[in-house]
């Protein structure tokens, strides 16, 4: 096989084009999958795994759980998407991005097989991007011979590439509306592709949510006469206006905010602490506490309430309302990846709590396909100011079309094209007692990131 480098081996799965950018009949389609992973020699078939899925918090809750896996001594694997920075953020091992090397080699390696697939007939075309990532992602964890994966579903779940695992435990995080050119316009069927993760018999792990997910999450339950474990047990009772678990406190000259209470865990008292801000990650953390304690009980080993605890304190996950320190020449300023109303919501409620005084400048750019109007109705009654741009992703939206879609908030909104010129104007307009407040998508916080300097 010809050795490729990896900023080659990058350019190659770039060229694919971008998952949501190709037609549903070539995403969704786990029988090429399938043909895919036989011609590898099933990598997924060589180490156990726990599937998350959901609309909002499946990332943070697979980052949870990975980190309390970790923590029990378990070699760990961790497959998420999109990346912020780079494409090898998306493929960790004990919390280790895969090498650029390895990336390169099995590039080229799954790519060499999937063009004879293609070749051979066997295919159709050639795999898909996220098909092709996720295809990396199994052979890295079987060759790291991984003793569990916690795999983040890309988008829906029942035709999903992830989804062709036999998951020891599946997680369903909070559904609400997002892609629904793809999964359906109702949340009851975006709720049917997301429990398509459930197996027969198998366990998966939930919390009550909007009725209509409720009621397509328990009858499939019922149908495949799978285990229900109920995450309520680990979510602290705290009411929306109360602050009594949210303290502060100073490290490496870095304020920062924790949620701590104490929590009973395998008949153990213990005291969570996340550095996961905003209520909503209550959620998330209760949805790994209980998928970590029926690990536990299907017999992995060194799981255990302290090792939990200290899981849940270890765990890091940028971009979720990551706080960037004030600098020479720069203010205080929140990255966060809201990119649907549910995650704007989220947003919203966190700068509330932790903000509640504060003069915000928004730095704000969405995909097109994306709720805008919604997002800007949540966002932009809290801005001072508002800086509309585009990411550099062609899916993006136009700053106009941001301005014409957040018409009716009322904004005094700026138009600026290019990221790096909107951080410069954000700066140039900040007093220093201002907050910058990053949102809209993932595309953006990562360009953001990578404009600054800021460390993942």
């Amino acid at each position: 096989m010809p050795t490729v480098s990896y900023e080659n081996a990058v350019a190659r799965m770039f060229a694919l084009g971008h998952e949501l950018a190709q037609s549903p009949a070539h995403k969704f389609d786990l029988a090429h999958m399938r043909v895919l992973l036989e011609a590898l020699n099933h990598p997924e078939r060589r180490f156990p795994s726990v599937l998350i899925a959901g609309t909002n918090g499946k990332g943070s809750t697979a980052a949870t759980l990975a980190s309390i896996l970790r923590a029990s001594g378990l070699s760990t694997g961790l497959y998420t998407s999109p990346h912020l920075v780079r494409i090898n953020e998306r493929i960790r091992v004990n919390n280790n991005e895969i090498h650029d090397e390895d990336f390169a080699s099995l590039q080229a390696h799954v790519d060499q097989v999937a063009q004879g697939l293609v070749s051979h007939a066997l295919l159709p075309w050639h795999p898909s991007f996220f098909e092709m990532m996720t295809a990396i992602a199994f052979e890295h964890f079987a060759r790291k011979k991984v003793e569990i994966a916690v795999l983040e579903v890309g988008m829906g779940g029942r035709l999903d590439a992830t989804n062709v695992v036999d998951p020891r435990v599946s997680v369903i995080t909070d559904i609400s509306l997002d892609h629904q050119k793809y999964l359906g316009n109702t949340v009851g069927e975006i709720a049917k592709e997301k429990v398509g993760i459930i197996r027969p018999s198998g366990s998966v792990v939930t919390l009550p949510q909007q009725p209509e997910a409720n009621d397509v999450i328990g009858n499939a339950i019922l149908d495949l006469g799978a285990r229900p474990i109920n995450a309520v047990p680990y979510v602290p009772p705290v009411s929306p206006a109360s602050t009594q678990y949210l303290i502060s406190s100073a490290g490496q000259g870095v304020s920062t905010t924790l949620y701590r209470y104490p929590l009973q865990v395998l008949d153990k008292e213990i005291l969570v602490e996340t550095p996961l801000v905003g209520r909503h990650q209550l959620r998330n953390v209760a949805l790994a506490i209980a998928a970590a304690v029926e690990l536990c009980r299907q017999g992995f080993r060194g799981i255990t309430a302290t090792v939990i605890e200290a899981g849940i304190r270890e765990t890091r996950w940028p971009g979720r309302f990551q706080l960037i320190p004030a600098r020479p020449g720069w203010p205080e300023m929140i990255i966060d990846v809201a990119h649907n109303p549910s995650g704007a919501w989220a947003l919203r409620s966190a700068l509330s709590e932790r903000y509640p005084d504060r003069s915000l400048i928004f730095v704000f750019g969405a995909m097109r396909d994306k709720a805008i109007s919604e997002m800007t109705e949540i966002l932009f009654p809290l801005a001072d100011r508002v800086i509309a741009t585009s990411p550099e992703n062609p899916r993006a939206a136009s700053p106009e079309e941001i301005r014409h879609a957040a018409a009716r908030t009322g904004a005094e909104i700026e138009l600026i094209e290019g990221v790096p010129r909107a951080m410069e104007r954000a700066r140039e307009i900040a007093a220093p007692e201002t907050l910058i407040v990053v949102a809209g998508s993932i595309y953006l916080a990562g360009e953001v990131m990578r404009t600054i300097g800021a460390e993942i």
